[in-house]
């Protein structure tokens, strides 16, 4: 399991006030009905394992990049790392981009079954 920092917790939880977290059961749900799944963690990460139909964007490239994959900002986006984090902190920088339909996973992969994992 990954060791943040104080500051990038306090980051972390300060996002959480400002974005909306869904537990597995509604991501799946919000994907079934043609969301974004998004993984934030680095390519590796990903590579070693992921939720199914899940989209690889690192947290430090997403702002560059979202716009190649969803330039829809009303489109509906899930939004996840390994424990919740970086997944905060990305549904948080991508409402600020204008995003306005990003949700995170609570708990991350972590929390997802293994069986839903490739």
């Amino acid at each position: 399991m990954t060791q943040h920092s104080g500051e990038f917790l306090r980051r972390a939880n300060d996002a959480r006030q400002r974005i909306t977290e869904v537990l597995p059961a509604e991501a799946r749900k919000r994907v079934a009905e043609g969301a974004l799944l998004l993984d934030v963690r680095d390519k590796e990460a990903f590579e070693a394992g992921h939720i199914k139909g899940a989209m690889n964007i690192s947290r430090g490239s997403l702002e560059m990049r979202i716009g190649e994959v969803e330039p829809d900002k009303q489109a509906l986006i899930v939004c996840h790392c390994g424990g919740g984090n970086r997944g905060e902190l990305a549904a948080d920088a991508l409402q600020k981009k204008g995003y306005t339909q990003v949700v995170s996973i609570e708990g991350g992969l972590n929390a997802y079954e293994p069986d839903e994992k490739s």
